[in-house]
């Protein structure tokens, strides 16, 4: 079934420029050339205004919280499904900005979080995997053989026995 969507993407791709220009052809008979570019206009600049309302910041603070093993809670969907809804504004043609449009409406941004948020897998930067929030050290079994040391906790003394002892680099 994965390889399904996989193979779905490029044609999707190859077929949204024609459904675009379609769109075009089909607006542009009903309404007018003048018309239809004002429109496309009007979209490109709710785009930008959107964009520039939100900013970029909300994707970097869900990059952030995820580098932090945190996954990005429904406190963020909501301005991050607003920069997409902007970048599908911004791009010209009316399909992606009915799509923008839909984005934007409560009801199908919480039928779109319902859907992706099984899907989040937050990579820790440590090597770890996880599909949500990573428990505290606190929070794991009392016969877990993890060990949670602060910085003065731990320290090494010298081995004297070692064939490396006061030994430096280049001698």
């Amino acid at each position: 079934m994965t390889t399904m969507r996989f193979s779905i993407l490029p044609a999707f791709i190859l077929l949204l420029p024609l459904a675009e220009i379609a769109g075009f052809v089909v607006v542009g008979r009903a309404i007018g050339l003048g018309l239809t570019l004002a429109l496309v206009m009007l979209g490109f600049v709710a785009g930008v205004v959107l964009l520039r309302r939100q900013g970029i910041g909300i994707l970097r603070r869900m990059s952030s919280e995820g580098r932090n093993g945190v996954m990005p809670g429904r406190d963020l969907l909501r301005p991050a499904m607003n920069v997409i809804a902007s970048l599908l504004l911004i791009i010209p043609g009316f399909l992606t900005d009915l799509i923008a449009i839909l984005i934007l409406i409560p009801p199908v941004r919480d039928l779109v979080w319902r859907a992706i948020a099984k899907r989040f897998v937050v990579v820790n930067a440590k090597g770890g995997f996880s599909s949500g929030p990573q428990p505290d050290f606190r929070d794991r079994k009392p016969n877990s053989k993890v060990v949670d040391l602060d910085d003065e906790d731990y320290h090494r003394e010298p081995d004297r026995n070692s064939p490396w002892s006061g030994k430096h680099l280049g001698d």
